[in-house]
């Protein structure tokens, strides 16, 4: 009864300060952190501000002249329960602002319902959310058998090496964290809310073929590089025949028949399918492993015939596979297209071979156990009552620092789930719907308080 009597009070206070938590919202959308550059160091001083006002510890950990991460926590006491808050202060850059409603700083408020700007979704409003957790629940700590940390990094969009990875290496590889959050968007609109349990991997790719280069009036004398690369990517879609066979974690129809129970009409959700054909490709993309030319580069003069030729592919991953599975497997297609791999010759400076390097890997992750994991039970719950619809388990087609947290051992029971929906992630008019945010912040603070508390 006295837990369920805080709880209210909690709510209650949430729903009396909305405009105060716009208000600090804003002031995070008007801060530029693009990255490139980062300056994430400016998002962290609006942070720190914040929370000295309500005299709660919080550290900053500057790089890089106006980079920074930052850490925060309501006691010194980290011996009971550790529950880590997690979000990234960096956005990409916007693109003109003319492809925008409002300037993309603006942080402007439609109709009361929305607000606008680069970083609302990815991820300015969880990370703001988080920040007001923690003045929510400071009168509570004395009540907490455990503590809630703030962790707000640089470099998430530039891979989070400079950040979460940092963090984790460094200021918290001596905390034992029980459950942690990262709030980036978990919206997949038309649906309900879900809860992200796993996502999977990033490995890119560079693939450089070397020819030998020629006057291009007598191309037979050369070799095209332009040429091999071709052959390659048109048979790039055969190195599924060269990697293990591995079932996602979740199939389409497990995650269906999840997100069907979020409805009380099953027809419901099927005419959501029917008038949303598009989605179709949301499950592919979380199911199977998937592969994409992103950047291709070659030649240097009209009448020249190319000796190199650059290619990047955007491999992804399901957990099991991993980034050593893809550069086998594409230099067995590779040598079986009948080119020779460039490590595998023993002649120095030899023409006519392929490179293939791995240039930038994110590890797939997935929490195995969560079906049994009383924590998420409990969030489940907790998102329900605020959303009033059933959430559902997902899997994430993009990458984030969850990575950092699941695949070291650091936190397994490490969740996505913020404001913010997929499609309108790194795109132009990028915002989240108000409630989206506030309703967060219930989900954040019920769910601390009834992790930590000891009534």
């Amino acid at each position: 009864m006295k837990r369920a009597i805080e709880e209210d009070l909690i709510l209650r206070e949430i729903d009396e300060s909305i405009q105060d938590y716009i208000k600090f919202l804003k002031l995070m959308i008007k801060t530029d952190s693009c990255n490139p550059p980062g300056e994430e160091g400016k998002i962290a001083s609006i942070i720190k501000n914040y929370l000295d006002e309500q005299g709660i510890k919080c550290n900053i950990f500057p790089f890089n002249q106006s980079r920074a991460n930052l850490l925060a926590y309501l006691s010194d006491n980290f011996d009971g329960k550790i529950l880590l808050l997690n979000g990234h202060m960096d956005t990409v850059p916007f693109s003109s602002e003319d492809k925008w409603k409002y300037h993309p700083l603006s942080g402007k408020v439609e109709d009361n319902k929305y607000i606008y700007g680069r970083g609302t979704a990815d991820m300015k409003a969880g990370l703001a959310a988080m920040v007001i957790t923690l003045k929510i629940l400071k009168k509570y700590r004395k009540k907490f058998n455990g503590n809630i940390i703030l962790n707000a990094v640089a470099d998430e969009e530039q891979g989070g090496d400079l950040g979460t990875k940092w963090c984790v290496d460094n200021v918290l590889k001596n905390i034992k964290c029980d459950f942690a959050i990262i709030g980036e968007y978990s919206g997949f609109n038309p649906f309900p809310k879900s809860v992200i349990i796993g996502e999977k991997g990033r490995t890119h790719v560079k693939i450089t073929t070397h020819g030998i280069s020629c006057h291009a009036s007598t191309p037979f004398l050369g070799k095209n590089a332009a040429y091999m690369m071709t052959d390659i990517i048109q048979n790039i879609d055969k190195i599924i025949k060269y990697i293990p066979d591995i079932d996602p974690p979740l199939t389409e129809s497990k995650l269906k028949e999840f997100i069907s129970q979020s409805y009380s009409n099953p027809e419901e959700f099927n005419k959501i399918l029917r008038d949303n054909p598009h989605l179709n490709n949301l499950f592919t993309s979380v199911t199977q492993f998937s592969k994409a030319l992103t950047i291709l580069n070659c030649g240097i003069k009209e009448n020249i015939i190319p000796d190199k030729c650059e290619a990047v592919i955007d491999f992804r991953l399901l957990p099991g596979q991993d980034s050593k599975m893809i550069v086998n497997g594409l230099e067995r297609l590779i040598t079986d297209l009948g080119y020779l791999i460039a490590k595998n010759s023993t002649k120095k400076g030899i023409s006519e071979c392929v490179d293939v390097k791995v240039i930038s890997d994110n590890k797939a992750s997935f929490i195995h156990k969560w079906r049994s994991s009383t924590n998420l039970s409990s969030f489940f719950k907790i998102v329900e009552l605020i959303y009033k619809k059933k959430p559902f388990p997902f899997i994430t087609p993009a990458t984030t620092d969850a990575e950092f947290l699941r695949t070291n051992g650091f936190c397994p029971e490490t969740i996505i789930f913020g404001p913010g929906s997929f499609e309108n992630i790194h795109a132009a008019n990028e915002h989240i719907e108000i409630q989206d945010f506030i309703n967060c912040i219930k989900v954040y603070s019920l769910f601390a308080f009834k992790l930590l508390s000891s009534l």
